[in-house]
């Protein structure tokens, strides 16, 4: 990949980076809700939730972060490479 391309990919890379950010908020507090939770899922300082809630919830949330991200990630690789054929580092 010519340095140009990935000069041009870079903020296309950060706003995709920061749409999957939002996706995977939103899919986390959906997928929250849907376990029967409260509406927020708790924070790890929280003194009124059990170890074992705090650790459902950031395993959750870490699982949705990491699969948006590498879809995100993957989709815009394969994009790159159609449109200027090389793979992008």
């Amino acid at each position: 990949m010519s340095l140009a391309t990935k000069i041009a990919y870079k903020p296309v890379g950060l706003l995709l980076g920061a749409g999957a950010g939002l996706a995977a908020g939103l899919l986390f507090k959906q997928a929250w809700r849907l376990a029967g939770h409260d509406d927020d899922a708790p924070h790890a300082t929280d003194p009124d939730r059990g170890w074992g809630e705090i650790l459902l919830a950031a395993g959750l949330q870490g699982a949705i972060f990491a699969i948006v991200k590498a879809t995100v990630d993957r989709a815009g690789a394969i994009s790159v490479h159609k449109a200027t054929g090389a793979w992008p580092d």
